[in-house]
């Protein structure tokens, strides 16, 4: 386990070395010069644009740029925001409780809807139970987030009236009106996730039932729960884990647009601003940190087949 780790972390180190080659690559080509956004695209005299563009550094080759951005990182100096001229660090450190909340509502609500679901479509296949979670798969696996978001904000928040249509409510403040105005983002974030795993699970779960060791715990009496649980559910749920682990950046990709539409204060809604407004640091940093927790929760995954399946060993 000890070396796979040091396998993993070394891994780690080079995918994010590359991000930060590709992310500060991007933004180099991305169209809009950083330095307007702050003088402004009127009346600003060529000047002020080079004085600016000289206290950015942009004036100086990319290759050099690179480095001193890459230095500042390492010093863990993320910069400071074009936009807002406030520490990158600061914007992150206010926005991600909120997007983290998102994200393990999204995760709570696939699964909680996924496993349920898929383990009755394998306990009664071409019945009309199997038939409707597929169907329901389907349907979730088709529907983009945006628009689902879009149905549910028409109806549980403009014509039932159940939950707000936006905007965002701090635990502290509040928990149940916190709950209350996440369950819509969330079910929008986690629909096709969970769609996905129902799918995934009941394959599993048919494949699982018919192994060798199902079949001799019941032969032996063991009661139909706990041959479904502590048997069977348990090995189909590793490549649920593996279709999880491959579906974190999907996730974390949607966030950002659940976050605009619902108009939640996250690092979803950090991010669309940044581009937008060619807010580079911000932008960049961003990207860094979504390649970190896609390869981080990928390596829990990892680590999470030996609990699983004992069977399962690093060497």
């Amino acid at each position: 386990m000890k070396a796979f780790l040091i396998r993993r972390l070394l891994q780690t180190l080079i995918t994010l070395f590359v991000v930060t080659l590709i992310s500060f690559t991007l933004c180099m080509v991305l169209p809009g010069d950083p330095s307007l956004a702050i003088v402004g695209s009127e009346g600003a005299s060529d000047e002020m644009i080079q004085a600016v563009r000289k206290e950015l550094g942009l004036d100086q080759p990319i290759v050099v740029q690179y480095f001193k951005w890459l230095s500042t990182l390492l010093r863990g100096d993320f910069g400071i925001s074009i936009r807002t001229r406030v520490h990158v660090t600061t914007l992150f450190a206010q926005r991600l409780p909120v997007t983290l909340e998102l994200l393990g509502l999204g995760i709570l609500f696939a699964l909680l809807v996924a496993i349920p679901i898929g383990i009755f479509s394998s306990l009664k296949p071409n019945t009309w139970v199997d038939t409707a979670g597929t169907v329901l798969a389907v349907s979730g696996v088709a529907m983009p987030q945006f628009f689902l978001g879009m149905i549910l904000i028409l109806i549980f928040s403009l014509w039932l009236g159940w939950f707000p249509s936006s905007g965002y409510i701090a635990p502290w403040e509040g928990i149940s009106a916190n709950i209350k105005g996440m369950i819509l983002p969330a079910i929008s974030l986690g629909s096709v996730v969970s769609a996905e795993i129902m799918r995934q699970l009941r394959s599993s779960m048919l494949e699982v039932l018919n192994e060798e060791y199902v079949q001799t715990a019941r032969a032996k009496g063991v009661s139909e729960f706990n041959v479904i649980v502590k048997h069977a559910l348990r090995n189909a749920l590793i490549p649920v884990v593996t279709l999880l682990g491959l579906r974190i950046g999907r996730l974390i990709g949607g966030i950002v647009i659940i976050e605009v539409v619902f108009s939640v204060p996250g690092i979803g809604r950090l991010l669309m601003n940044a581009v937008l407004f060619n807010d580079f640091p911000v932008l960049q940093t961003g990207v860094l940190l979504v390649a970190f927790a896609v390869t981080f929760l990928n390596l829990l995954a990892d680590i999470s087949y030996s609990y699983l399946d004992p069977r399962i060993r690093y060497i």
